[in-house]
């Protein structure tokens, strides 16, 4: 067993075709081998005993080495599981498209109501995906429609005020759309989505502050993504300027919305039933 490693995410997701290269004492490279698919490696080539590093790289992922000793031919060197770090050190679920399952997901907003509480609703009827870019992970996509219509705060006379001209002006505008257009990465499970917020037709710059909450199986037998994100938008921004003052000039609703999203991604571009 000359050379074996399995190369793994720090979420456990094999490293398809990362290069493990073995140099020996004096910096020559001995050895040099791609994963398979799996992330996975075994070279069959008889290594004299000595002292070994052990590189091993990937596009997208931050390399790793170790020291190596080899004691025996037979033995040969057994790498065990390498761990590579995002480049940047951020990590996101594995390469490839993602579907958010509306059932398992909220899209809520948040509204200041007399200067000293909150309203907050909900839209019912909405779909996204994204995409996690495998080579340069800033280059991930996200879309999103939300059907402006389906605002829910609980109250009937209000939800029905919300879909008026006075805010989201439904009848003319049904659609409220999200593009990304950049990621950046603000810490190890951290990120800020760049993209544009088309809101009764008007377009605005809005920036999602993301986190990574973890990925993992689920009951259905697919792979999913769990992430938190938030935004704040100021009404005036999207032509939104009904209001009314109460007592000692304090308007009945806030100037500002605050955006919460809780979002469950299914790996693939189709959702499961269930």
């Amino acid at each position: 067993m000359p050379l074996t490693a399995r190369v793994r995410t720090r979420d456990g997701w094999p490293v398809a075709h990362a290069v493990v290269t073995l140099t020996d004492a004096a910096g020559r490279q001995v050895l040099r081998v791609e994963a398979d698919a799996e992330g996975s490696v075994h070279d069959p080539a008889v290594l004299a005993p000595g002292a070994y590093t052990v590189i091993v790289t990937a596009v997208g992922h931050a390399p790793a080495a170790a020291g190596a000793l080899v004691t025996d031919e037979a033995a040969g060197v057994q790498a065990g599981t390498v761990t590579l770090a995002r480049q940047g050190g951020a990590e996101l679920p594995p390469p490839g498209p993602w579907t958010v399952d509306p059932a398992h997901s909220t899209v809520a907003a948040v509204a200041r109501h007399l200067g000293f509480s909150s309203v907050r609703g909900r839209f019912t009827d909405y779909s996204a995906r994204f995409e996690v870019a495998a080579d340069d992970v800033t280059a991930s996509r996200v879309e999103a429609e939300i059907r402006a219509a389906s605002i829910d705060t609980g109250n009937a006379a209000r939800d029905t005020h919300l879909r008026s001209a006075d805010f989201l002006d439904a009848g003319r505008h049904p659609s409220i759309t999200y593009r990304s257009t950049g990621l950046t990465a603000a810490g190890p499970d951290r990120w800020t989505v760049h993209g544009d917020l088309t809101l009764r037709g008007i377009r605005r710059p809005v920036d999602l502050d993301l986190t990574h909450l973890g990925t993992g199986p689920d009951p259905w037998g697919g792979t999913r993504a769990a992430f938190r994100a938030t935004a704040e938008l100021r009404r005036e921004d999207f032509a939104m300027h009904y209001n009314q003052v109460v007592q000692a000039g304090i308007a009945a609703v806030g100037t500002t919305l605050r955006v919460e999203l809780d979002v469950q991604a299914v790996r693939g571009t189709s959702l499961p039933a269930g």
